[in-house]
């Protein structure tokens, strides 16, 4: 078949909507899956509406299994690679976050260059691959910027992001210009909207989950920097035809408060329980010297510094408005309820 787009992870949060909107526009799909069998992994690929001859092809792919990297990239046109795993933090963050994206990407990249056939490689980062550890009141971060400080012990998925980004970027300089294919690394920052299966509540909506479900008694005053997840598939898909190649392209829609989302939703849930009472600041940093999982460096950087993102480029070059952040959170909660995922 020609023009095949593979699409890594496709089970995942952003990779079911690039699945999604490359159907919408009657493209031939190849979705990789990490287990054919687990239906939360597939259940919601075959039921999406296929648009004139488009074709989704639902293959098992694991990232560590180079023989199944290759069945999967062989003979493709593009490849979208979203796989990864989304996990902040774990007892093993070198085998449970760092490996799956260092050494995937490396088996990803051997499979393209096995391939011979693919003319776009659109790799999907993170705003984690560009933050630093700390940063002063207000900067706007742009794509001049790399998390070269993030650990193991302090930043695993930073780490992550960052390691598995200069993989790709060190592969595309060394190939040949004439030869090599399109290269771009796409760097969302919380992703939000309508969840297609119940995978996707973990990762960026685990925010909004403990909304939904009251986990959350009271609120920290912290700032969320927010994308929704229909225009991060619609980059990754325009960025097959769009775009620098080299490019690195911030996707962030704007920020909110946490306390101003938790209000957005008991406006327009009112039936629903939310917690919207904000703790003051210094309560925060009471709280986070006794927790065990929050240290007060952490509650000084994320809770009293604003942090701002520089997404015009991204806008300007795949032509893009942003959608409205209200509308992204409100838009994120019916299919949650809908399905008793709450």
């Amino acid at each position: 078949m020609d023009d095949v787009v593979v699409v890594t992870g496709a089970s995942g949060y952003i990779g079911s909507h690039i699945v999604s909107n490359l159907l919408s526009k009657g493209r031939n799909v190849r979705a990789t899956v990490r287990d054919l069998n687990d239906p939360s992994r597939i259940k919601h690929l075959c039921t999406l509406p296929i648009q004139g001859d488009g074709t989704l092809e639902i293959v098992e792919m694991d990232l560590f299994d180079v023989n199944s990297v290759n069945s999967a990239i062989n003979g493709a046109n593009d490849v979208i690679h979203t796989a990864a795993a989304v996990i902040i933090k774990s007892k093993n963050p070198q085998g449970d976050i760092v490996d799956p994206s260092i050494i995937g990407t490396k088996n990803i990249l051997n499979a393209i260059d096995k391939s011979g056939t693919v003319k776009n490689l659109i790799h999907t980062s993170s705003t984690a691959a560009i933050r630093p550890a700390s940063w002063e009141d207000g900067v706007i971060l742009t794509t001049e910027t790399f998390a070269h400080d993030a650990t193991l012990s302090k930043n695993p998925y930073g780490l992550a992001k960052y390691s598995a980004e200069m993989l790709v970027r060190n592969w595309h300089n060394n190939l040949e210009p004439a030869v090599r294919p399109r290269m771009l690394t796409i760097h969302p920052c919380m992703v939000f909207g309508p969840p297609l299966s119940s995978r996707h509540l973990n990762g960026s909506l685990a925010i909004l989950m403990m909304l939904v479900k009251r986990n959350l008694p009271v609120l920290i005053p912290m700032q969320i920097s927010i994308v929704d997840v229909r225009d991060v598939a619609e980059i990754h898909v325009r960025a097959l035809d769009m775009g620098e190649s080299g490019g690195r392209y911030l996707t962030v829609g704007g920020e909110m408060m946490l306390g101003d989302i938790a209000n957005l939703l008991k406006f327009n849930y009112p039936s629903r329980k939310w917690p919207t009472r904000v703790i003051p600041y210094w309560v925060a940093l009471i709280i986070a010297a006794f927790h065990p999982k929050v240290s007060i460096s952490w509650a000084k950087t994320h809770l009293k510094n604003k942090l701002y993102w520089d997404a015009k480029p991204a806008s300007e070059d795949f032509k893009i408005q942003w959608r409205d952040l209200d509308e992204t959170i409100i838009e994120t909660i019916p299919n949650i309820i809908e399905n008793s995922w709450d």
